[in-house]
């Protein structure tokens, strides 16, 4: 099974800008995507953006589009979440997973967690 990890939180003013990272590692032949979602107290687990292993192709959820960006190494197994104007409401763990072509999420990282003080 793929094994995630995520780097790249911590602590920002609101405003800022920070890139997650999540390496992938022992990925199956049926790995298609690695995607970014997050979840917060609040709220339910909420998607965030899909990155397609080798086509790069990225599909974003409309609540982030223009303010987050995704991309991927296929490379180097790593695909990333840059995030720009961070607000409070931005304030969760972000999980890296991956899947296959069916679009189900098989594997999941153990998420890094983003803090937004205003």
């Amino acid at each position: 099974q793929t094994q995630l990890e995520e780097s790249g939180g911590g602590l920002v003013q609101a405003g800022e800008s920070l890139e997650l990272s999540c390496k992938a590692s022992r990925r199956s032949f049926s790995d298609y995507f690695a995607a970014w979602f997050r979840q917060s107290p609040e709220k339910e687990r909420e998607f965030l953006a899909r990155v397609d292993w080798t086509t790069g192709r990225v599909i974003y959820a409309d609540s982030v589009k223009g303010r987050f960006t995704a991309s991927g190494d296929n490379a180097e197994s790593t695909v990333y979440l840059q995030m720009n104007g961070l607000t409070s409401e931005d304030t969760a763990i972000y999980l890296c997973a991956s899947g296959g072509p069916s679009g189900r999420v098989d594997s999941w990282g153990q998420g890094t967690q983003v803090t937004v003080s205003s």
